[in-house]
């Protein structure tokens, strides 16, 4: 079923197309990474998304609603982490969750909120004693008092440390194994690449990839690395390859394979392929490659 469905969404700002024809589905239960550099468009999308902003043109529906027309329905299902978050900081972590409390439909026990996010032994700091870490994951906290069944996640883990950004990696794939529906921005493609199982990378405004994670990868081209023997020419290979700093690339959508052929070829001959490496395609080289990071 589908939770989330973008057509042709665009957006501006005081004439700038900030979003351009963006198209993209999220299912029920999944954990959808929206990627792009600075400005890509990511949060403008999540705001309207959410109901922040109203989209100038396109379709946008979260849980069959839209999400600025019906914001009231929509707001009672979903749960919202954005960058910047307000926060009364002179109330304490207690006082802040019950004040949200207060206009959430059945919200969760404040106790139950605060240890998901990692925070039940902070209660009683007040906020403006808080790390920019701890802040982000009062955010959390927060997002999940109405026990919603779509997250909006945007850059959650901005400024936890290590330990803490595994908890909240955690508890996202708990939410999503029990159904909740994940949309996130994150800057750490390679929690996003274990994390999520489906995205999209924008760039200026518009979709340049998106479709499950594993699909989209292995579409990519992997990589077989090595140091060029002195008596081999690049003709002389069973596969081709560029040469580079010194060395040698094969690129192939099957690096394993290739390996194997470049070393029973290398064996044949009683060639040597010193300083042999196989990778496969990241997401951060997919992200690198569309998202006009190296331009």
């Amino acid at each position: 079923m589908t939770t989330i469905d973008v057509s042709g969404l665009s957006k501006s700002h005081q004439g700038f197309p900030a979003v351009k024809d963006v198209s993209f589905e999220v299912a029920e239960g999944t954990i959808f990474a929206l990627l792009g550099r600075n400005g890509a468009g990511k949060t403008t999308t999540v705001e309207v998304l959410a109901g922040f902003q109203r989209a100038d043109s396109g379709t946008v529906r979260v849980l069959g609603l839209d999400p600025w027309a019906d914001r009231a329905a929509a707001r009672r299902r979903v749960g919202i982490m954005l960058q910047e978050a307000g926060f009364f900081i002179d109330l304490t972590v207690a006082q802040t969750v019950d004040t949200w409390r207060d206009f959430t439909a059945a919200p969760r026990p404040r106790d139950e909120a605060l240890d998901l996010a990692g925070l039940a032994g902070r209660s009683a700091t007040k906020v403006r004693q808080l790390s920019g870490g701890e802040k982000r994951r009062l955010d959390l906290a927060l997002a999940l008092l109405g026990r919603p069944d779509v997250l909006f996640l945007d850059e959650p883990t901005a400024g936890m440390d290590p330990e803490a950004r595994a908890r909240t990696w955690e508890v996202v794939r708990d939410l999503a194994g029990q159904g909740t529906t994940v949309l996130l921005t994150t800057h750490y493609l390679e929690e996003a690449q274990r994390l999520a199982s489906a995205l999209a990378i924008m760039d200026r405004g518009e979709i340049v990839a998106s479709g499950g994670m594993e699909e989209t990868l292995a579409a990519r081209s992997g990589r077989v690395a090595f140091r060029m023997p002195a008596q081999v020419r690049p003709a002389d290979l069973p596969l081709p390859v560029t040469l580079e700093g010194g060395g040698a690339v094969c690129r192939t959508e099957d690096p394993d394979l290739a390996a194997q052929t470049l070393l029973s070829w290398a064996a044949s001959r009683g060639v040597r392929l010193t300083g042999l490496e196989v990778r496969t395609a990241t997401l951060e080289d997919l992200f690198l490659d569309l998202s006009g990071s190296a331009r």
